[in-house]
């Protein structure tokens, strides 16, 4: 699992990483009793300070999708994955309506925003199924 935090990004570091693991989780990367980074292993390669990262696992221990197990680490929950999807589904569909809600504000049809959203829909799954065929290679 590799993750970067966006410095720049008014999101705080530590939403950046609960969302980058609730990703992992969502899309099967990370799976049932899988094993998250250490603390220090994910603060180096994300570039954040060790406690950015306990706060994020503490945050997604409270969410139900990790669980933390003295000495050994911190691990995917039998419910993690549902956690997972069901908040990123919640969340992507909410950022998804406001851009909606703002384009029309600035002026753009309707029918644009759907072929727009059919031909963004028409890459992603294109790109997913190049995705999926490489990781089936390796």
């Amino acid at each position: 699992m590799h993750v970067r935090v966006d410095p720049h990004s008014l999101t705080p570091p530590s939403l950046q990483l609960v969302a980058a693991v609730l990703d992992a989780i969502a899309a099967g990367e990370l799976q049932v009793g899988d094993k998250l980074p250490s603390v220090r292993g994910l603060a180096a390669s994300a570039l954040v300070n060790p406690n950015t990262v306990t706060k994020a696992y503490r945050d997604l221990e409270h969410l139900g999708a990790t669980e933390g197990k003295n000495g050994s680490g911190v691990f995917v929950t039998a419910a993690g994955p549902d956690v997972a999807r069901a908040l990123r589904l919640a969340e992507t569909l909410a950022t998804f309506r406001a851009a909606v809600a703002q384009a029309l504000r600035a002026g753009h049809e309707g029918a644009s925003l759907r072929e727009a959203l059919a031909a963004g829909t028409r890459e992603a799954v294109a790109m997913r199924k190049d995705n999926a065929g490489e990781r089936s290679k390796a």
